[in-house]
């Protein structure tokens, strides 16, 4: 059975699933949408300049630096001041090293954060609960958590006096695991894992990171459908059975450069789908080896991208180069599952002054043609220590920039505190007469469980209108720790009689473990040849 994609440029086979009575079918998505993209300015001054970032269910977005850095742009609430003698540059601080940024007013909130969260890492747990763990000096082993409200809200940071690390996490890696703990790899300081919270385990050592030296810090991680971690550092990979701290597979090494921090690539699990039992990843961007610290030589970032089958028998990578060579380049993806690489630069690497030109065009990666689209360009430069995350309503906020030890207003790449969105094509007023809107979702979504979704588009669908997942990561240094999409089985709109907007009824299946989709909140968008909804928040759950 073969569909046509109405804006597209491509056929796709409907891909049928037999579950019960019902035939469910794989979507046919547009490889491109009509119109263009575009860029907006937000904010002027967000305060601080975002280091670290996520977007909670309830709305806001929670921004993050370190503490360490001198006086915000942005006083505390209430005449509140921090006093800390472990600081080692301000250490009576009276501003805020974290705001709650609210998209719907373009508005920013202080939030207290008591201890340095620089270079740390964070996840979100089933709750909606962001658990953020690590940092710098006073920060290292401390764990921390911001339980999200509304905008007008007084939600805040919360440090627990009890627990702590077991060992010092800079630069680490979090992920969420199918029974609510989150597993917390390396960092400068630790080449082992632990467990948040421990549930009475201890530290378990990883080779892979003990053999990669200064090019290992921030590893990518994405949790297999299988249960078990897929894990890259520097340019090898592992699949661990962390259950009994076992390595089953170590995979071909990529070509080319370094791809961790300091050479800041990046990398995305590509969408989950069909019976989920296939897993492919994508590292794109990195640095020289020679360019960590090496100011005056700037050599050119990396130009390649690597994908592989993680899940094969066989599995190699299939290399290929994109438009633009890019380090610290952030992977977003978006609702129609594919990839945008935006921000970095084409010279250098991470760290203090350690890049220059800046990628200002990001690019669209296409994952089912493997090709790319050049996007416009912004015209504010985003190197080091700066983010992207993609919003509910499609468009992809991006913020920070900052690669001086303090702020710093003046020369080529001053200290950036202005927020910005960036708008893909699919979001042109062009495609509104194929756009869906979810008016009726539950809340809760059971794995492995049918349900039902109601629809309103313009224009009637021609094909099926998808459904999708996508979790919401915690974004630092190019990397969004926890990233995941899972397209969800659905049947033909059905259309509903009697509305006065042309109506449809869908029907799905939730994931089917949590495996596939840890419980926790999840974006759920549906796509309709290649144009998507916004997002209405479910909690995916057994």
């Amino acid at each position: 059975m073969e569909a046509q994609c109405s804006i597209g440029m491509r056929k796709l086979l409907y891909t049928l699933f037999f579950l019960s009575a019902t035939t469910f079918l794989k979507p046919c998505e547009a490889q491109t949408a009509a119109g263009n993209a575009t860029w907006a300015l937000l904010l002027q001054n967000a305060g601080i300049a975002a280091m670290h970032a996520a977007v909670t269910f309830m709305g806001p977005v929670i921004f993050l630096d370190r503490t360490d850095i001198g006086p915000s742009q942005i006083a505390l609430a209430n005449n509140i001041c921090r006093n800390d003698s472990l600081d080692q540059t301000l250490t009576y601080d009276c501003s805020a090293h974290s705001v709650m940024f609210d998209p719907a007013s373009n508005t920013v909130r202080p939030l207290y954060i008591a201890t340095d969260t620089w270079c740390s890492s964070g996840q979100f747990l089933p709750n909606g609960t962001l658990l953020q763990t690590g940092g710098f000096n006073d920060g290292v082993q401390k764990i921390r958590w911001l339980s999200p409200c509304a905008a007008d809200g007084d939600c805040d940071w919360v440090e627990s006096t009890t627990n702590v690390l077991q060992a010092g996490r800079w630069y680490a890696t979090n992920q969420l695991l199918p029974d609510g703990t989150q597993f917390v790899l390396g960092g400068q300081f630790s080449n082992a894992y632990e467990f948040v919270p421990s549930n009475g385990l201890g530290l378990f050592n990883l080779d892979l990171l003990s053999t990669q030296g200064y090019f290992d810090w921030y590893p990518f991680v994405h949790l297999l459908p299988d249960g078990n971690l897929w894990i890259f550092a520097n340019r090898d990979s592992i699949l661990l059975d962390y259950t009994t701290n076992t390595v089953l597979q170590n995979y071909p090494s990529i070509t080319g450069e370094p791809r961790n921090y300091p050479c800041a690539g990046s990398s995305v699990l590509l969408a989950l789908d069909g019976d989920y039992t296939q897993a492919e990843v994508l590292v794109c961007g990195g640095a020289s080896v020679m360019a960590p610290g090496n100011v005056t030589a700037q050599y050119p970032a990396s130009q390649t991208c690597g994908r592989m089958v993680v899940t094969s028998p066989t599995p190699a990578w299939t290399m290929f180069e994109m438009p633009i060579r890019r380090n610290m380049g952030d992977m977003v993806m978006l609702p129609t599952s594919d990839i945008l690489i935006i921000n970095g630069a084409q010279n250098g690497a991470q760290g203090w002054d350690s890049a220059t030109n800046a990628a200002l065009n990001p690019v669209t990666y296409y994952p089912d043609t493997s090709t790319f689209v050049v996007e416009p360009a912004t015209t504010i430069a985003r190197v080091y220590h700066s983010i992207a995350v993609l919003l509910p309503d499609g468009r992809v906020l991006i913020a920070g920039s900052n690669c001086h030890i303090l702020y710093t207003f003046t020369g080529d790449f001053p200290t950036e505190l202005r927020v910005e969105a960036f708008s893909p094509e699919y979001l042109d007023p062009v495609n509104d007469p194929m756009r869906p809107q979810i008016t009726t979702a539950p809340e809760i979504l059971v794995y492995n469980t049918s349900f039902t979704v109601q629809i309103t588009i313009p224009t009637a669908p021609t094909g099926v209108v998808g459904l999708t997942l996508v979790s919401v990561p915690f974004t630092t240094h190019s990397y969004s720790q926890g990233q995941r999409q899972i397209k969800l089985p659905v049947t033909a709109p059905t259309a509903i009689a009697g509305s006065a907007t042309p109506a449809y009824s869908i029907s799905a299946i939730g994931p089917v473990s949590g495996t596939v989709a840890p419980s926790s909140y999840y974006m759920l968008f549906a796509v309709n040849n290649g144009i998507p909804s916004t997002a209405v928040w479910v909690n995916v759950q057994e």
